[in-house]
């Protein structure tokens, strides 16, 4: 194989955007503190006066490590990169990247259709580049070599988690703060895509 196509100087760099991220996504709160002792508000309060901060910046903070745990799944399977692998890559990258901007608005705005749509948009774009990164390492032997198959199961799941983001985007146009519960559907996925065993034969 040869060294220029080997894909640790692309995981590399996506672990560096991903760290960035999520230094960003504090910084609102960090911002908190010289307005509250320019108001001589008690520390307290930078606290119970801003749980919707707080709960974007958590929410945004779970997100981001889970993708960056499925990233890193998906680049056990590679054994080489190709141009489809680099571009949708960046595409993954550059949801992570927005991300920080959506989850202010959040702490804002709170349950604004337009924020809530782009929060939950962005993480659908982010969910449909791992499934296709998925796809593209599955089905180019060039790419995975002799790492061990991805299987259907596997597949399976990342089709029922794009799902899942959908509905989120889906429920958030018609009540747009329900469409956050909706994310809750993402930790009984497994139950959606475990293969049932076989019968066995009479």
């Amino acid at each position: 194989m040869e060294r220029q196509r080997s894909p640790e100087r692309l995981v590399f760099f996506s672990d560096a955007v991903v760290a960035i991220a999520l230094t960003l996504l504090v910084l609102p709160l960090t911002e908190l503190v010289p307005e509250l002792i320019a108001a001589g508000a008690p520390a307290s309060e930078a606290v119970t006066g801003n749980w919707p901060k707080i709960f974007s910046f958590l929410l945004s903070f779970a997100v981001i490590g889970r993708f960056w745990l499925i990233h890193h799944r998906i680049f056990e399977h590679v054994r080489a990169f190709n141009t489809p692998l680099v571009l949708v890559n960046f595409c993954w990258l550059l949801t992570i990247a927005v991300l920080p901007f959506p989850t202010q608005l959040i702490g804002a705005y709170q349950s604004q259709r337009f924020t809530v749509l782009f929060y939950l948009g962005t993480l659908l774009a982010g969910s449909v580049c791992h499934t296709a990164l998925l796809f593209i390492v599955r089905g180019d032997p060039a790419v995975h070599g002799d790492a061990e198959p991805v299987s259907d199961d596997w597949a399976r799941s990342f089709v029922v988690s794009t799902g899942i983001f959908a509905l989120a985007v889906v429920v958030a146009c018609i009540r747009p703060g329900f469409g956050y519960y909706v994310l809750l559907l993402l930790a009984l996925q497994p139950l959606f895509t475990r293969r049932r065993p076989a019968a066995t034969p009479a």
